[in-house]
């Protein structure tokens, strides 16, 4: 037996949107707060990095070369058609994509797992931290060189261990900066292993803001620790993770320090920031390397805007302002 329900005269059918929720006082209040606050940090960053910007597309417009004086006639966006139009750009921009990519993948769910562990233990929470913070605060230089060591084809442990626990099957010489893919997969170890303390600190404190009561809640309805997971903890902490995933994306679709000491480009590795390096300092062409730093500045700020899009995070929502 179905019942009609009578909808009220002048209602807005179902399929309408209504107008835009207004924010409340107190979410307006913390957005000027927020403003205010890093204001000073704004305007100093502005002063440091506006110049280099600027700089970089004015000599980017010229034909400049560092060994030749008699260079640097204005050709517009000349350089710009030569890099666009030419394969070394965009493999620069796959291989730095692959990197972003993947390593930012492993580094969340690693760092997520970090993240729970210390969030769960209690007495020497503090030791822990430090414990996981001492890759992170190992200069990448330094980083970089040890693990070109540690892969090493002759000398290197990486190659030896893997030899052990195969039963012989892994060759304990193996090149690893000899093929394009394994190269890859040495850089991206070292960008995981010095970076993941971050992403995980960072979880942390999202995880700091997941309410006890929604875990407790669901726990008694029977859900499970992935449902838990899925449902409770990551729709909660939404807006850390935007901000870890979004700052560990843009480090690593910049990468260059952990590939220019342990390839130094070769065997097809090389990224946008190495390509840049490439054309300004060791080509000399600095109208090209300032073309390649704008573009690259460029997707740095394609890659900003479709993460913010994808996650339409606001926090006054998500805290049920």
């Amino acid at each position: 037996m179905s019942v009609a329900v009578e909808k009220p005269a002048g209602a807005a059918p179902a399929h309408a949107k209504g107008p835009k929720p207004r924010l409340s006082d107190r979410a307006r209040q913390e957005r000027w707060l927020g403003w205010k606050l890093t204001a000073p940090a704004l305007i100093v960053m502005l002063a440091v990095v506006a110049y280099p910007i600027i700089n970089a597309i004015y000599l980017s417009l010229f034909n400049k070369r560092i060994t030749d004086p008699h260079s640097g006639n204005f050709i517009w966006f000349r350089n710009y058609k030569v890099i666009l139009t030419d394969s070394l750009w965009w493999h620069a921009v796959v291989v730095s994509t692959l990197i972003m990519v993947i390593t930012v993948v492993i580094e969340f769910v690693l760092g997520m797992a970090l993240a729970m562990v210390m969030n769960k233990i209690v007495i020497p929470r503090r030791t822990l931290r430090t414990i996981v913070l001492i890759p992170y605060s190992i200069i990448t230089v330094v980083s970089a060189y040890g693990w070109q060591y540690a892969f090493a084809p002759t000398s290197g442990y990486i190659s030896k261990w893997l030899h052990t626990i195969s039963f012989g099957a892994f060759n304990e010489n193996y090149d690893w900066f000899g093929h394009h893919w394994s190269a890859l997969i040495a850089i991206m170890a070292s960008e995981v292993w010095k970076t993941t303390p971050f992403m995980s600190l960072l979880l942390l404190a999202g995880l700091a803001q997941v309410p006890g009561e929604l875990q407790e809640a669901a726990e008694v309805d029977g859900a499970t620790f992935w449902e838990r997971l899925r449902r409770v903890t990551l729709p909660s902490m939404k807006a850390a993770i935007l901000v870890a995933v979004l700052f560990r994306a843009l480090d690593a679709f910049r990468i260059f320090d952990n590939i220019f000491i342990m390839t130094k480009g070769s065997q097809d590795t090389t990224s946008v920031g190495v390509l840049a390096y490439d054309q300004t300092i060791t080509r000399s062409e600095v109208g090209l390397g300032s073309a390649i730093s704008v573009l690259l500045f460029v997707c740095v700020v394609i890659i900003t805007f479709i993460f913010i899009k994808v996650f339409r995070t606001d926090l006054s929502r998500v805290r049920g302002d």
